[in-house]
């Protein structure tokens, strides 16, 4: 008796179909048209797709991509002092370019270099006032 119980000589994974089904066809004597014969030239099996990359971030995903916390994002959003954003239908999102371009205006080579801009800390600046929404 094998292993199962039985006395199964057929193999599970049998690559020729059993006698008598019906709905077995046997193609191997038919002739292919020419087009099935040509080997097709597209991406190899193991190549990747590319990914898709966002062009637009929610909040969670621009924090991480700057290395701050939401919280801090939020905060600089509310001060005036973050990157530019955009409103989509009530949700915030962040341009990448934008993203990239708020973090070089805190580029320094030293102590001593001014750099392009400043990059406020997320607090009210004095003399600034944000706009009124009415």
């Amino acid at each position: 008796m094998g292993v199962g119980g039985g006395d199964n000589k057929r193999t599970p994974h049998s690559v020729t179909p059993p006698e008598g089904l019906s709905f077995a066809i046997d193609l191997r004597n038919q002739r292919q048209p020419a087009a099935v014969l040509e080997p097709q030239r597209s991406q190899p099996m193991d190549a990747r797709p590319t990914p898709i990359v966002a062009r637009f971030l929610r909040t969670p995903d621009a924090a991480v991509h700057l290395g701050l916390s939401a919280r801090t994002l939020e905060k600089h959003r509310c001060y005036g002092t973050g990157p530019v954003y955009r409103k989509l239908g009530g949700r915030i999102v962040y341009s990448l370019t934008d993203l990239d371009a708020w973090a070089e205006l805190g580029l320094r080579r030293s102590t001593s270099d001014p750099g392009k801009g400043t990059v406020h800390p997320a607090r009210r600046i004095d003399g600034y006032t944000a706009p009124v929404r009415r």
